[in-house]
């Protein structure tokens, strides 16, 4: 079975930073794509960027691209998203996600975490 357990979040300022983190069991991060994803007022469970289990690869949504950056610590088995330069836009309910390589993300979800940006 595959548990993801997200921490960080809370509210921030427009322009501010915050750190997400995921972690998961070891056998599960050395055989999956960890990803991260969010709800808002509109759009439901959008993605915002992914890393292959190798690490070697990332991807972000446009929205994101340069401000944002999904990391892998292999120690802790471990998936971070640190988001800088935060917009209002960006306030959401961000789920950390999980799925083997090329198989549709959807299987795997973190509890969710609330991130809010004030104006």
């Amino acid at each position: 079975q595959v548990q993801l357990v997200q921490s960080g979040g809370g509210l921030v300022q427009a322009g501010g930073s915050l750190r997400l983190s995921c972690t998961t069991s070891e056998h599960t991060f050395s055989t999956h794509d960890m990803g991260w994803f969010r709800t808002s007022s509109t759009e439901v469970r959008a993605f915002v960027a992914g890393i292959t289990w190798t690490g070697r690869t990332t991807q972000y949504a446009d929205s994101v691209k340069g401000r944002f950056t999904i990391s892998r610590d292999d120690v802790s088995n471990t998936v971070n998203l640190q988001m800088d330069n935060l917009k209002p836009e960006g306030t959401a309910v961000y789920f950390c996600g999980a799925r083997r390589p090329k198989m549709a993300w959807g299987d795997h979800w973190g509890q969710g975490t609330q991130v809010t940006v004030s104006s």
